[in-house]
């Protein structure tokens, strides 16, 4: 990655914030994009005193405006004379029963999650076909490659991510340009805590849901992620058990699916026979 210009969006915590510092770490320049403009300028901050040739700016970006992304990824190719990396990263989540979701909750998680990533694409793809180079990194989630009961607006979401990705590669290919889609179990990030519907319990859910013992180190995350993007591979799936969970929905939907309403009807009397999910 040694001189390589990124943006990472959702830069400011999480996933984001490991990946920019990785990045840094292996010489990129990169722009640490968040709608938070305080955290994405502290995590830019932090790396800018850690060793590495590369370097940290922060940005304020709402990735559900198109034109500011597109704004953003004008400048850093004027800047840095192209884009190498776009890290489609941004994302948010709801959980508990479907029924409890609102419109508006619908609305924003697909304004963020997918459109979001659409806008990334639309911007920086363009300019990757035109220097026949460069790589696009889209954050999906194991929700993305199996269903998920009572995170189904996010598991919804993350399978239109893959499908964007996986699509998209195939075209890519013939312009230079790589397409990664990122596909973890539960990590270690403050999504777990957040966009909780009625009490939903989103640590236990997303650990005890995808058989995970404990969540996947966001640092370790980065480190398979960049890995995977140099070697220009489709998926990037963490950790090994989220590999299995996968292979086993690939193999059998029809026991994946029993065993997924099983574990809805368990995490609902856990919480003593309510409609609230966990």
């Amino acid at each position: 990655m040694s001189g390589a210009s990124a943006i990472v969006t959702g830069g400011g915590s999480g996933i984001g914030a490991a990946l920019s510092a990785a990045l840094v770490r292996s010489g990129a320049h990169v722009v640490v994009a968040d709608i938070d403009l305080e955290a994405a300028t502290r995590v830019a901050d932090e790396i800018a005193e850690m060793s590495g040739s590369g370097s940290a700016r922060a940005a304020r970006l709402d990735v559900t405006d198109a034109g500011a992304v597109a704004a953003l990824v004008d400048e850093v190719v004027a800047d840095r004379g192209g884009l190498d990396l776009m890290f489609a990263n941004a994302g948010i989540t709801w959980g508990g029963d479907t029924e409890l979701l609102t419109l508006a909750q619908w609305d924003a998680i697909v304004d963020v999650n997918i459109r979001g990533v659409v806008h990334c694409v639309h911007a920086a793809y363009p300019h990757m076909i035109g220097r026949g180079s460069g790589s696009l990194v889209l954050t999906a989630s194991m929700g993305g490659l199996c269903p998920a009961g009572l995170i189904t607006s996010y598991a919804m979401t993350k399978h239109a991510v893959v499908g964007l990705g996986l699509s998209l590669r195939a075209e890519a290919a013939g312009h230079g340009v790589g397409v990664t889609v990122v596909c973890p179990a539960a990590v270690d990030t403050a999504i777990l805590d957040k966009g909780q519907l009625d009490g939903f319990d989103g640590r236990h859910f997303y650990l005890t849901g995808q058989h995970v013992r404990q969540p996947l180190d966001p640092d370790r995350l980065a480190k398979s992620v960049l890995d995977g993007v140099a070697r220009n591979r489709a998926l990037v799936v963490e950790p090994a058990r989220a590999r299995a969970t996968w292979r086993l929905q690939r193999l059998s939907p029809a026991l994946m699916d029993r065993m997924l309403t099983r574990y809805v009807g368990a995490v609902r009397r856990r919480r003593g026979g309510g409609p609230a999910g966990a």
